[in-house]
C-alpha cells in the first residue's frame, strides 16, 4: 500500500467541509494517525532486520555481477574473443590429477563463468586426465557458438601423476581424438603445441615434425587452428614458416618477465599471448608494492596483477584458473579496474 504522506490539515479545507468557523481545528484524528503510523513502522522494521539479511549478507549471497566486457576483445582463430577468459586446469584433483573433490562445484564454476560472459575457455586433456575436459562437456555441452575452448597436446600423464612427453604423430593424432571425445566435439577450435623438452620453461629444439603432424589434422578437418605453448621467439618463427600460428601460450606475470620482447613483436602482427600462471601459479604472486596498490585501489592483490596484464598490451588473452565460485568473482571483476600512470609504473618496477 503506497503511502504518499502525512494528512495535511487546513483551517481553510476545514471550513470548506462546514466546521464551525469559531472551533479549534480537530487535532485528535491527525495525532492519533500519527502514532499508529509510527508504532506500524516500528513493527515492519522489526521485522525486516529479523528476516532480511544485511546489504552485506545479500551481497554475498547474490553477488553484483561484474562486466567483463570492460576487458575488451583480440581474435582468437575466427573469432574474437573477451580479453578475460577462464583457465581449466584447476577444476583437477591435486597436482592437475584424478578427479576433484567436489565435482559439482566444479561444474557450476563452469557455467557461472560463461553466465558472466566468458567466452575462452583453456583446457588439456592431459589435466586428469581426462576428467577436466569430461566436466567442461557435463557443465557447458552443447556449447555456445559463442565459446572458444583452446586445448593443449604433447604430454601424458603417469600412473603417479608424472607429465611425461608425447610429441611422436601416433601420441599428438590419439590426443587429438581423445579431446575430441571427452569435449564431445567434431572439431576442435585451438589446438596449442606444448614444447615439451623441457616442462616448466621453453628450451631450443626443432617443432617440426609435431606442427607438420597437427597440420595434417588440420587438413582433414580436426582442427581449425594451431598455436604454441611454452616455446622461444626462435621457435615461433620457425612455426610461422610451417603453419599459420593462432596463439602463443607462455609462462608470463608481473614478476615473470622474460617474453616482453615477444609479447611486443606478436601484437605487432596482430597474434594472441595468452600468459599461463598469470597469477604465480602453485606459488601465488607475492610482492610488497602488489599489496601497497591493491589496497589503495580497494582491491585483491590478485585482481591488480590481472588489471595490470591487461593494461600490459592489447594482444593479450588471460584465463585465470580456479575452482572456487568466490575467486572466479574477484578474478572476472578485474576486468573494471583501470590503473592509473602511476599505479603502472609502480607495478612495472616489481620485475627488476
Amino acid at each position: 500500500m503506497r503511502n504518499s504522506g502525512p494528512p495535511t490539515t487546513s483551517t481553510g479545507a476545514a471550513s470548506g467541509a462546514g466546521c464551525d468557523q469559531g472551533a479549534r481545528p480537530a487535532l485528535t484524528e491527525p495525532a492519533t494517525t500519527s502514532r499508529i503510523r509510527r508504532t506500524c513502522v516500528t513493527l515492519v522494521r522489526r521485522t525486516l532486520r529479523r528476516r532480511v539479511p544485511s546489504l552485506q549478507s545479500r551481497q554475498e549471497v547474490f553477488p553484483p555481477m561484474s562486466s567483463i566486457h570492460a576487458s575488451g576483445q583480440f581474435k582468437l582463430g575466427r573469432r574474437s574473443v573477451k580479453r578475460l577468459g577462464y583457465g581449466a586446469m584447476q577444476l583437477a584433483g591435486r597436482g592437475v590429477f584424478g578427479p576433484p573433490k567436489d565435482r559439482n562445484a566444479a561444474v557450476q564454476v563452469l557455467r557461472e563463468a560463461v553466465d558472466r560472459g566468458v567466452d575462452h575457455i583453456d583446457t588439456a586433456d592431459f589435466y586428469g586426465p581426462h576428467i577436466t575436459n569430461q566436466i567442461i562437456r557435463e557443465a557447458l555441452a552443447p556449447y555456445r557458438d559463442d565459446v572458444v575452448i583452446v586445448t593443449k597436446v604433447s604430454a601424458r600423464r603417469g600412473a603417479d601423476g608424472s607429465w611425461i612427453p608425447a610429441m611422436s604423430r601416433e601420441e599428438l593424432t590419439q590426443a587429438v581424438h581423445d579431446n575430441l571425445r571427452n569435449l564431445g566435439l567434431d572439431v576442435l577450435d585451438v589446438v596449442n603445441l606444448r614444447s615439451m623438452f623441457n616442462a616448466h620453461h621453453p628450451v631450443e629444439g626443432s617443432l617440426e615434425e609435431p606442427l607438420t603432424t597437427l597440420a595434417e589434422l588440420q587438413q582433414r578437418g580436426l582442427v581449425r587452428h594451431i598455436g604454441l605453448s611454452n616455446v622461444t621467439r626462435a621457435q615461433v618463427a620457425a612455426g610461422r614458416r610451417i603453419c599459420e600460428i593462432a596463439c602463443v601460450q607462455n609462462h608470463y606475470n608481473l614478476a615473470h618477465r622474460a617474453d616482453d620482447a615477444l609479447i611486443d613483436e606478436l601484437a605487432h602482427e596482430g597474434i594472441p599471448y595468452v600468459p599461463f600462471f598469470p597469477l604465480g601459479g602453485f606459488t601465488p604472486l607475492q610482492s610488497a608494492t602488489l599489496t601497497e596498490v591493491a589496497t589503495r585501489r580497494g582491491a585483491t592483490p590478485m585482481q591488480v596483477a590481472l588489471a595490470w596484464l591487461l593494461h600490459r598490451a592489447p594482444n593479450i588473452l588471460l584465463i585465470p584458473g580456479t575452482s572456487s565460485l568466490a575467486h572466479l568473482r574477484e578474478n572476472l571483476a578485474a576486468a573494471e579496474l583501470t590503473l592509473s600512470e602511476d599505479e603502472l609504473r609502480e607495478l612495472h618496477g616489481i620485475a627488476r
